[in-house]
C-alpha cells in the first residue's frame, strides 16, 4: 500500500493561499458558468460530484472543507457565476492510494509489449470518486509489476471506456509502448468499432456524427454537445454509425470512434435523438419510444432487468504493434446480458409484425 507521505501535496505553496487550506488536499474544483442562477451549494455540488449526497457535502462544510473564492462557506451559501469552488479535505483523495487486488483478468492477448483485455461490465477502469477499489487497474497492479505511467499517473492505460461499458482495451507493459499507442489514438489512427442499441427507429442506414462536446454546464455528471453560439465550448468529436438491425422500437447500430471522448457515444447517439437503451446518465432508462400498453411496459421492463446497463459494447479494437509494425485487430462477442437483450427485442419486433 502506498504510505500516504509519498503522495505530493495536490495544493501549490503560494501566498494567497489561506490558512484553512494548509495542508489540505484539493479533491475537485469548479468555476461556475456566467449563467449560473443562486443555488445552494450544497444543492449545486451533488451535480457535479458523482455519487454525492447531500449529508456528505454538508459535513464537509460543517467542517469548514468547502472554499469559495478562497474562504470556508457554509452549505446554504448561493453559489454564483464565476464563483471558484474548492473541495479541500485532510487526505490525499483516495484514487491516488494504488492498491493491488487480486482480481482475475480477461486476456484475450499479451505479449512482452502491451496486453488485450476484455473489460466486464460493471468493472471501473481506474479508481476515482465513489470507487477506490475493484478497478481495472487494481487488477494490473496485482498481476504485473511496473507498468508504464500515462500522463495521468494510471499504470498501463492507454484508454478508457465507461464503468458499465463491455469490451477491449489495450493495455501498456513500456514506456516505450505507452508512447506509441497513446500516438496513434491522439492521430486517430486506432480502430474502435462499439455495437450499441439505441431508442427509436434510426432512420438513415449510416451517418457521421459531428458535435464539440464537454461538460454539461448544470450537471457534471453529464457531458453534452455545444452547438449554435457555445460551437466553439468542449472538443471536437466525430462518430460514424451504421444500422444493423431495425427492431421496432429500438435499433441496433455499430459506431466507429474518430474521436475519443468521455461518453462519445451516448452523448452523440442522444444527440440525434437516439438514447442508449437503459443508459440511466442520459435518460436512456425511460421508456423513451414505444406504444401506452401495459404489457408494452412490463415488457420493457424485463428488459431492463436483464441488461441493467446502458446497451454498449466495445466489440473491436486495432492498432499497429509498436515493436512488429504489423496491424492487428481484435473482436470480443457481445456479452450474455446485451444478446438476451437484443433478443428480446427482436422476438416482440416478429410479433408485431405478423
Amino acid at each position: 500500500m502506498v504510505n500516504v507521505l509519498q503522495i505530493k501535496r495536490m495544493i501549490p505553496e503560494n501566498e494567497s493561499q489561506s490558512e484553512e487550506e494548509n495542508d489540505l488536499y484539493e479533491h475537485h474544483s469548479f468555476t461556475a458558468e456566467k449563467g449560473q442562477q443562486p443555488l445552494r451549494i450544497d444543492k449545486y455540488l451533488m451535480n457535479f460530484i458523482e455519487n454525492a449526497t447531500r449529508t456528505k457535502i454538508q459535513a464537509a462544510a460543517k467542517d469548514g472543507s468547502i472554499f469559495v473564492n478562497g474562504v470556508p462557506v457554509k452549505s446554504n451559501y448561493k453559489v454564483k457565476p464565476f464563483d471558484h469552488i474548492r473541495v479541500l479535505l485532510a487526505h490525499p483523495p483516495y484514487e491516488f492510494l494504488l492498491v493491488p487486488e487480486d482480481i482475475p483478468i480477461d486476456i484475450v492477448y499479451e505479449d512482452d509489449e502491451l496486453l488485450v483485455v476484455n473489460k466486464p461490465s460493471g468493472m471501473v477502469v481506474h479508481p476515482g470518486h465513489g470507487n477506490y477499489s475493484g478497478t481495472l487497474i487494481n487488477a494490473l497492479t496485482f498481476h504485473f509489476e511496473n507498468l508504464p505511467k500515462n500522463s495521468n499517473e494510471r499504470p498501463g492505460l492507454v484508454h478508457r471506456i465507461d464503468k458499465d461499458t463491455s469490451g477491449l482495451l489495450v493495455v501498456a507493459k513500456t514506456e516505450a509502448t505507452m508512447t506509441h499507442l497513446s500516438k496513434q489514438f491522439f492521430n486517430k489512427t486506432s480502430d474502435r468499432e462499439y455495437v450499441a442499441l439505441v431508442w427509436g427507429n434510426v432512420e438513415e442506414d449510416e451517418g457521421t456524427i459531428e458535435g464539440n462536446i464537454g461538460r454539461h454546464p448544470k450537471n457534471r455528471l453529464q457531458n453534452t454537445v455545444f452547438e449554435d453560439e457555445d460551437a466553439d465550448k468542449g472538443k471536437p468529436a466525430v462518430t460514424h454509425f451504421k444500422v444493423l438491425e431495425r427492431l421496432g422500437y429500438v435499433t441496433l447500430v455499430t459506431c466507429k470512434l474518430e474521436t475519443g471522448r468521455t461518453h462519445q457515444i451516448r452523448v452523440h447517439m442522444k444527440y440525434i435523438g437516439h438514447t442508449l437503451f437503459n443508459d440511466e446518465r442520459y435518460g436512456g432508462e425511460k421508456i423513451l419510444k414505444g406504444t401506452t400498453f401495459t404489457k408494452y411496459k412490463q415488457f420493457v421492463e424485463n428488459c431492463f432487468k436483464i441488461l441493467p446497463r446502458q446497451a454498449l459494447h466495445a466489440k473491436t479494437l486495432g492498432f499497429v504493434h509498436p515493436k512488429t509494425g504489423k496491424k492487428m485487430s481484435f473482436t470480443s462477442e457481445i456479452p450474455e446480458d446485451m444478446q438476451q437483450c437484443i433478443e428480446k427485442w427482436r422476438g416482440y419486433s416478429k410479433h408485431q409484425n405478423q
